[in-house]
């Protein structure tokens, strides 16, 4: 009898919702169950690490791979994995492209664990302690995982080849992603399993939108109704369509919220964030040099809205993991 392909799953710095994906996608995973052995799910199944590290180099078929790095047990669960696996599936907006965790990039390590364990007004811990790697107890030594200074996505510490973006993925992207990986049938190495075109190609608000935007005061979303058939920036909403990839279904505009920008770029865009800022500082329309201040001033945070996903990679924050020993 052949043996069944091994694959794993596993999560990072995560929040699950790529694994709630898997268990989505419902009869659908029970046909894949039956054709695979997963050997690797912490969320689904018990296991342990040294069945992981016993097996051959290569020996897994997939190892699909969610979440960002931000610590060491990351870091070292991405390389165990990579030497293991033939192929690596980066899954999900943290492990293709830093995710949301990857706006904490703005802030320095040292201001987060403040935060979370000093400052925050919710903390009441008597001597506002924050975690040490290691503390010492009679003869033994408990450490955490030691915590970096950035988060990475999953690229910038180990080899990866293939990218499934979405917060989460959407199933059908799923589905055939698992489907062509494991049936032997993969586009090249390095490909993104989305379609190559950027979201506004395929909004069905796009009927709406002028042939020139001229965009003269700038809003939230919750400070206007937009109709459901008109495009957001012509109302001032911001929305990352123009410079985000197509593929996640449009989840977000049905329930008339513009687009956050998960799916990353679309092809050959090295930096979302960039193509937003400028193609917006194309649309602005105001002479006066004080009315543009105030209206780019009306957007706040622009570059933890235009980055929101994918500042980790961005020019902003784009590198890659030091070598062990240089952390």
């Amino acid at each position: 009898m052949r043996e069944k392909p091994k694959i794993a799953i596993y999560w990072l710095g995560a929040c699950g919702g790529c694994d709630t994906s898997f268990i989505d996608l419902g009869e659908e995973l029970l046909a894949l169950v039956g054709k695979v052995d997963i050997v690797l799910w912490p969320v689904a199944l018990d296991f342990k690490i040294d069945s992981i590290k016993r097996l051959g180099d290569g020996e897994l078929a997939v190892a699909i791979i969610s979440g960002c790095v931000r610590n060491c047990e990351h870091r070292s669960m991405a390389e165990l994995l990579r030497a293991k696996a033939k192929l690596v599936l980066a899954c999900g907006a943290c492990a293709c492209i830093g995710g949301l965790p990857g706006l904490a990039n703005f802030r320095s390590r040292d201001d987060i664990l403040n935060w979370v364990y000093r400052d925050a007004p919710t903390v009441t811990f008597p001597q506002s302690a924050i975690p040490q790697q290691s503390v010492r107890s009679g003869d033994d030594e408990p450490g955490i995982p030691r915590f970096y200074d950035r988060v990475y996505a999953l690229n910038q510490v180990i080899e990866v080849d293939y990218y499934l973006p979405g917060c989460p993925p959407p199933l059908d992207l799923l589905a055939a992603g698992l489907t062509a990986l494991l049936e032997g049938k993969p586009p090249p190495r390095g490909s993104t399993l989305a379609p190559h075109k950027s979201l506004c190609d395929s909004c069905p608000r796009n009927e709406s939108k002028p042939a020139r935007l001229e965009i003269r005061s700038i809003r939230a979303a919750h400070e206007v109704e937009v109709d459901p058939a008109d495009c957001f920036l012509a109302h001032g909403v911001l929305c990352l369509g123009p410079a985000t990839r197509d593929g996640c279904g449009g989840s977000c505009l049905e329930t008339n919220s513009p687009c956050r920008g998960c799916f990353g770029g679309p092809e050959g865009v090295a930096d979302p964030g960039a193509r937003f800022i400028s193609g917006l500082a194309a649309m602005l329309d105001m002479a006066d040099e004080q009315e543009l201040q105030k209206l780019t001033a009306a957007i706040g945070d622009i570059a933890g809205y235009s980055w929101r996903f994918t500042q980790a990679v961005s020019i902003l924050g784009k590198r890659r993991l030091p070598e062990k020993g240089e952390e």
